[in-house]
């Protein structure tokens, strides 16, 4: 499998401004409480709820937020009426968009979403144009820190990785959806660090455009990730 040209949600850097930290923060908390809501608040059986922890610690989400969030799921506080939505769509040059997220109001985050893409070349697609061309994997990025890359690609073979590449420093581990928890672990008890690990589309084979049009999608990338409601944007474009 190609490297993945997957625009992942939450883009900014850890010392965002207050404005930007709110946003992250919030979708970080409706990630929490849709994935207690799926799979219960256990996060010794809950993947979804144990990534999504993680990541809100990553960006230094408030515990009370993150306990906050689990209550909205349970039930035991009040909360939005959330549910997940997905939409495919064709970007400038052509090329393919899966977009993920979760809306209090899905007529709305869908008008809200058109508007954006006819803004920036692109067009919605109607459901199963887009998806083919993608395969549902579990990712795990882990850095080399100085360790030999064979060492890394035998670890991760070892623990049942479906296919490693490399981003300069960068390992992108891929595993079949059901694996990625098992996989992570087990490069964990290995002393490997993992950058990141979470459940993602991505491209059976990537599209190379120029330099304009890559600039073009990356700011309809960029526009779509200031919505609300999305939460994850991927794309078969190389960069």
């Amino acid at each position: 499998m190609s490297g993945h040209s997957h625009f992942k949600t939450v883009a900014a850097t850890k010392n965002a401004n207050d404005a930007k930290k709110g946003k992250i923060f919030s979708k970080m908390a409706r990630v929490i409480t849709i994935a207690v809501k799926e799979k219960g608040p256990d996060v010794s059986s809950n993947i979804q709820l144990k990534a999504a922890i993680e990541k809100a610690k990553e960006y230094n989400m408030p515990k009370e937020n993150i306990e906050r969030a689990i209550k909205k799921g349970t039930g035991e506080l009040a909360g939005e009426t959330l549910e997940g939505i997905s939409f495919e769509a064709l970007g400038p040059g052509g090329t393919a968009i899966i977009m993920e997220g979760i809306t209090d109001n899905k007529n709305r985050s869908l008008g809200e979403i058109k508007g954006i893409l006819s803004q920036h070349n692109g067009k919605m697609a109607g459901e199963g144009a887009i998806r083919w061309m993608f395969e549902r994997k579990g990712f795990i990025g882990v850095p080399s820190e100085g360790k030999p890359k064979e060492d890394i690609e035998s670890i991760a073979i070892e623990a049942g990785a479906d296919d490693i590449s490399w981003q300069e420093n960068m390992a992108q581990i891929y595993t079949k959806p059901e694996d990625l928890e098992k996989v992570k672990k087990a490069l964990e008890e290995k002393g490997l660090k993992i950058d990141s690990a979470y459940l993602g589309w991505f491209a059976k084979e990537e599209i190379t455009l120029d330099e304009k049009e890559k600039e073009k999608n990356q700011k309809l990338f960029e526009a779509l990730d200031e919505n609300d409601a999305i939460q994850d944007i991927y794309s078969n474009l190389k960069f």
